[in-house]
């Protein structure tokens, strides 16, 4: 609440797009929606993480939830999909990770969220990741709840639209801290880069070292984060808008 505004704010749950945010949508209209079987349920995956970027532990959640906004902007009306909150206690595979969970939980509360979505009537369900490291999970609880619900899934990971965390694999760390910068109206705090190490023998062993070189100073960043922004989201909606078009899945196996 603003001190000088006596009016009370509710707080936003993250960074959504009005339209398509299931929580904003009552019983009786998620109830009604139309083509529920034929519209696509995103369910985010954000992790936190110190990425060596110089921006808060939520920076990937930061840059997915706007980059999400700004894509279900775009998609037509009539491909509209709807968005459930983030799942924000991921698997963490690395030391720089926060409040992580192992793969048992982060796999049972991807199939929880997914079996309210199915019961409410909806067959297309889309795991929309940010974490480098939950690549792996999502295609593992992907392939289970085809298995056990024949539910139409789908993942888009952010690395596959052009903004990918991961601290040796990347070539887009700099892009990253560049938007985080514009979003958030701040440039990134400076630590201390260490030498180049070894390459991991395992994936989730690469250790996160802090970004090398000057960032993107604030003004110039606000500008080119734009960019970045609306090219993200341009190519994350045309993958909804495709998603949407897709045939319902033939019930091969029938769900337990």
């Amino acid at each position: 609440m603003d001190p000088h505004d006596p009016t009370p704010v509710a707080p936003a749950l993250c960074v959504a797009d009005d339209a398509t945010f299931w929580p904003w949508h009552s019983s009786p209209a998620i109830g009604a929606w139309p083509d529920a079987a034929g519209t696509a349920v995103i369910l985010p995956l954000a992790g936190m993480a110190d990425w060596g970027l110089g921006h808060p532990l939520d920076s990937e959640e930061t840059v997915l939830m706007n980059i999400l906004r700004e894509a279900c902007r775009l998609v037509a009306r009539d491909r509209k999909p709807l968005v459930v909150p983030p799942l924000r206690f991921a698997f963490g595979a690395d030391p720089s990770c926060a409040f992580a969970v192992d793969q048992p939980t982060a796999h049972a509360m991807i199939a929880e969220v997914a079996a309210s979505v199915a019961a409410a009537g909806f067959r297309k369900i889309v795991l929309l990741n940010s974490s480098p490291w939950s690549e792996e999970l999502c295609s593992a609880a992907a392939r289970d709840l085809r298995v056990s619900r024949g539910l139409h899934m789908f993942q888009v990971h952010l690395s596959a639209i052009g903004l990918d965390f991961h601290p040796v694999r990347s070539a887009s760390r700099r892009r990253i801290q560049t938007l985080l910068t514009a979003l958030e109206g701040r440039e990134p705090e400076q630590g201390e880069t260490g030498p180049p190490e070894a390459p991991a023998a395992l994936w989730g062993d690469e250790s996160v070292v802090p970004l090398s070189g000057r960032p993107v100073p604030l003004e110039a960043a606000r500008a080119e984060g734009a960019a970045i922004l609306s090219g993200a989201a341009g190519r994350l909606a045309k993958l909804i808008s495709d998603i949407h078009g897709r045939p319902p899945l033939a019930a091969k196996i029938a769900p337990i």
